[in-house]
């Protein structure tokens, strides 16, 4: 077959990989041994539970066979193989790769994109980082030919028909300066020790081995051949046997990340159902978790035996962070995809795995409160996903998420805030629908901070979505200061009066402004500013209103805000004292249009905007 090339963005990959992005080349190893258990993996599963595979001879095996003299290294395994149009699907294209997404990406720093290597399956091309050459053969499962795959990395690479024994795939390295360091059987053995002890199959290590022989008083090399892993379920031995490092190792493994993980969740549940479950919260969050299309972190096993590493159904959607694995001794082996979205073991799992987890995190938050803190600056959103869509953990939720506040810095809890409760205080008060510094100078604050009460900041693009729907925190009301109905808890017994004075000018501002707003009111939240704009209780503010049309849903009555004047602002005393007709109603418009602006919302005609603006501006030079 004549030399094809490789698509333009595994051109780019390569590049990126061997010129600059990884900080330590032994990942390569770690990555072709992974990518061999991942083979051996899916053929164990065939082998189990299909036809014609249950009939094929399987002994699950990596080799690794070290040439030092001619400095090459061979990786070995007898999975499920590879035919031609595998090979070229993936080492030659993005068909399967997930190039074009891990490009994407990419942040420019080398180490944490290093990280993404495991994540989009694209290792395997982190063997031309230590070999300016390098040959694959595989030979399917079930199929009786066998296929080379040739290439230096560079020009592209070849496919021709080839022999092999047994089925599997066989990657040949020929290692060039860069790599010489791992033409080592003790640097080999240090690295699989490092990263792939726990691979659940045996691999083994042939290489020269020096022994002294006393009778001939020198150094006799042979060859030798011998298991350099514990090609253990580390998972299913007991918590009191491992040790940190035994957790830290298999995470590493399994995740393809650099970094240690920030919490590890191991249970073993026996009784009406037995599984064991080992999850991972790694410290930095999946760069893709908040693509749709992300990659589940979480393998599935059924006495552990491998089944799928590929079901968004395993855990809820707001825990994707989460690394790992269940391993099921009640699931048939041959459940599939579409049986797991449905069955009612992988359904009790799937919730005892939930609660389980958010204990752990309530206990770490209590127990760990700096590492508590990590978690938060990385997670907090995918918790108030879950507030929006986890009812059932909804409490639980509501301890663990993390808000701003006008009283503290950085991050506290709600349980934290109603600890901080003034005495008569009629609920715990709330700001949305902004940038934190355009929230914290928001004119609704004013009158919290005249009176010492504590507004929390809620500055995340979907915490409008998710408190919109959340009436109480434990037996205290939530309270948005943008709503109308939070204004009552403001009001004493001048304020009726005061709105009464005030009821001609609101008028006439009424009349100005017509359908533009809904109300016009005496406000008694506001204590700097002239006005400022709030919405009914049951409808959504202006700004969840421009949220909802850019997600494309047009489909509603346009909203009209409220506007609130401040009775004791000069602006709006000089308002009630003044006769000119166009001068109030120039006013009018601008004390709308500014409150527009504050709350981000852009004002309709910037145009009338500022000659109204310029108006105003004449009259007072």
């Amino acid at each position: 077959m004549p030399k094809q090339e490789f698509q333009t963005e595994v051109n780019q990959l390569l590049q990126l990989i061997i010129h600059s992005l990884y900080s330590h080349p032994e990942i390569f190893l770690r990555e072709l041994i992974s990518n061999a258990s991942d083979a051996l993996d899916k053929l164990k599963y065939l082998n189990l539970t299909e036809e014609p595979y249950k009939s094929l001879p399987f002994d699950p095996r990596v080799d690794l066979e070290l040439d030092e003299i001619n400095t090459r290294l061979i990786i070995a395994d007898t999975g499920i193989g590879m035919n031609q149009e595998d090979l070229i699907a993936h080492l030659g294209t993005i068909a399967r790769s997930g190039t074009k997404n891990f490009l994407h990406n990419l942040s420019g720093d080398a180490k944490r994109d290093s990280n993404l290597i495991g994540q989009f399956g694209v290792g395997f091309y982190s063997a031309f980082m230590v070999a300016d050459h390098v040959e694959v053969i595989s030979r399917k499962a079930g199929e009786d030919t066998a296929w080379k795959w040739i290439s230096d990395g560079k020009s592209g690479f070849e496919i021709e028909p080839a022999e092999r024994a047994t089925p599997g795939t066989t990657v040949t390295l020929f290692l060039n300066e860069n790599g010489k360091e791992y033409a080592n059987s003790y640097k080999l053995r240090e690295i699989v020790k490092k990263y792939s002890n726990h691979i659940a199959f045996p691999i083994f290590l042939t290489a020269d081995k020096s022994d002294w022989n006393e009778e001939e008083k020198r150094s006799v090399t042979k060859r030798e051949t011998e298991q350099i892993n514990s090609a253990s379920a580390m998972w299913k031995r007991s918590k009191t046997e491992l040790k940190d490092e035994d957790y830290k190792e298999l995470y590493k493994t399994i995740s393809g990340d650099w970094e240690e993980p920030l919490f590890w969740f191991h249970t073993k549940a026996e009784g009406t159902q037995e599984y064991t479950t080992l999850f991972y919260v790694p410290s930095l969050a999946p760069m893709d978790m908040y693509q749709a299309d992300y990659k589940p972190g979480v393998k599935l096993y059924v006495r552990r035996v491998f089944i799928t590493d590929d079901s968004k159904e395993l855990l809820p959607g707001y825990l994707r962070f989460l690394r790992g694995i269940i391993d099921s001794e009640d699931l048939p082996l041959n459940v599939s995809r579409e049986i797991l979205q449905q069955n009612r073991i992988l359904t009790a799992i799937r919730t005892a795995s939930v609660k389980k987890v958010l204990a752990e995190l309530s206990s770490a938050a209590k127990d760990r409160p700096e590492d508590y803190t990590k978690f938060i600056t990385q997670y907090n959103r995918p918790l108030k996903e879950g507030l929006y869509s986890d009812f059932a953990n909804r409490v639980t939720l509501l301890d663990l998420v993390r808000v701003k506040s006008t009283k503290v810095d950085g991050f506290t809890s709600l349980a934290e805030a109603k600890a901080r409760m003034q005495e008569g205080q009629k609920g715990l008060y709330y700001i949305l629908g902004g940038a934190e510094a355009v929230l914290r100078t928001s004119p609704l604050l004013e009158i919290y901070r005249k009176k010492d009460i504590e507004v929390l900041i809620l500055d995340d693009e979907i915490d409008e979505i998710v408190f919109s729907g959340i009436d109480k925190y434990q037996d205290i009301e939530l309270k948005a200061v943008n709503k109308t109905s939070t204004g009552e808890d403001l009001k004493d017994e001048a304020t009726a009066d005061t709105a009464e004075k005030l009821k001609p000018l609101l008028e006439k501002i009424k009349a100005v402004l017509g359908d533009s707003v809904k109300d016009v009111r005496a406000s008694v939240r506001l204590a700097d500013s002239p006005s400022c704009i709030v919405s009914d209780e049951d409808e959504p503010t202006l700004k969840m209103q421009q949220m909802l049309k850019s997600m494309g849903q047009t489909g509603f009555p346009p909203m009209k805000p409220v506007l609130e004047i401040n009775p004791d602002h000069e602006i709006v005393k000089k308002l009630e004292a003044s006769s000119d007709e166009s001068l109030v109603a120039d006013a009018s418009w601008l004390l709308l249009e500014q409150a527009l602006l504050i709350d981000g919302v852009p004002v309709e005609n910037p145009s009338l905007f500022v000659q109204r603006l310029n108006r105003v501006l004449s009259r007072a030079v």
